[in-house]
């Protein structure tokens, strides 16, 4: 199969042929139909999170079912899926308590066993136990979960990933409540999807903040109710249009000075919520007295999701046109074009671009 091979960081990824091994057990091989180019590559083809290579990158996609391990009841051969990379075990302390995004033992080949992937007879480490990058993907059948035939899975890629995250922090990381005021720093995929969950939430007031005014005009499209330029003091400007500071905020880029104004634009009471990856190494500073105002900060991973229930539940929103998916891609390219996908990304050009294999 075809596969976009990561090399190491500050390198282009490059198009080679990949050899993909049989599903055992509980594994699915699923066919590749759409795949979501996500800002969280990007970190580690910048070199800000180190991943061994060679590796096949990619974790925002959706696919059919092509042929399911002995073990395997959940899947059969025709279904169609969508993959997502919190891929849990079932078992341990947080999959039984609800937590399964946190799962610390997430199923993976014994060493034993042949690799998932291979290239020129040596194995290829998978990404985020998916490598959405390529033409098949060989999961975990706790890594998939089962949609209509009917759903498109252009869109249906976006949840995998970006609308999963964005739209859970809002509604199940920091549960923003009706009437509230909302910030959100970054307007790409995931920063859309929290306006999207604050908007589905019932919050009252939405600021977007990002540094490209064409992001906060699709921004204020999708459910913003102001947006802020980043260059423009947001701080100063969110306190003075809320008179005081929001009751939420969401950071969505992965930038330090971000996590910062996050936490300083939230009222007293307030709460911020980092949901982008902030480089490894970097240290968030944030003044200590504003504890004292019972101000809060949190960490999100994936918003914090029940994705065998969550994705389901987005798929109804979105065919209720309360979230809105086509209106979040911006282009459709070939797998050949995820190097093209990453530059646009980086300039600010795209929300989202979706790498199509049919």
């Amino acid at each position: 199969m075809k596969a976009a091979m990561f090399h190491g960081p500050h390198q282009p990824l490059t198009i080679e042929e990949v050899d993909v091994d049989k599903p055992i057990g509980r594994e699915v091989l699923v066919k590749t139909v759409a795949s979501g180019v996500c800002h969280s590559d990007l970190h580690f083809v910048d070199g800000y999170y180190p991943f061994p290579t060679p590796a096949v990158l990619g974790h925002e996609a959706a696919g059919i079912v092509e042929e399911v391990g002995l073990q395997v009841s959940e899947f059969k051969p025709g279904d169609h899926v969508i993959c997502c990379l919190s891929v849990f075990c079932g078992h341990c302390d947080y999959c039984l308590t609800g937590k399964t995004h946190l799962c610390q033992s997430r199923p993976v080949r014994a060493k034993t066993e042949p690799p998932k992937l291979s290239w020129k007879g040596q194995p290829v480490n998978q990404f985020a136990n998916l490598s959405a990058y390529a033409e098949k993907m060989l999961v975990h059948e706790n890594g998939l979960v089962k949609i209509a035939d009917d759903m498109p899975l252009d869109r249906a890629a976006l949840i995998g990933c970006g609308v999963t995250t964005g739209v859970g922090a809002a509604l199940n990381t920091a549960r923003v409540e009706p009437g509230s005021s909302v910030a959100v720093f970054g307007a790409g995929g995931v920063g859309l999807a929290a306006i999207q969950g604050a908007r589905i939430a019932g919050a009252r007031m939405i600021i977007a903040v990002d540094m490209v005014d064409s992001k906060l005009a699709k921004a204020k499209e999708l459910g913003a109710t102001h947006g802020v330029n980043a260059a423009a003091e947001p701080v100063r400007t969110i306190r003075e249009m809320t008179g005081g500071g929001v009751d939420y905020s969401f950071e969505c880029i992965g930038l330090k000075v971000a996590a910062e104004q996050c936490f300083d634009c939230i009222r007293p009471g307030g709460t911020a919520t980092i949901v982008g990856m902030i480089p490894v190494g970097q240290k968030v500073e944030l003044d200590g007295p504003m504890f004292l105002r019972e101000k809060r900060i949190q960490g999100c991973s994936m918003g914090s999701n029940r994705f065998k229930v969550d994705m389901p539940r987005y798929i109804d929103l979105y065919r209720q046109g309360r979230l809105r998916l086509d209106e979040m891609i911006t282009r459709r390219g070939r797998l050949e074009d995820v190097n093209e996908a990453f530059r646009a990304m980086k300039a600010g050009e795209v929300a989202r671009t979706v790498l199509m294999f049919e």
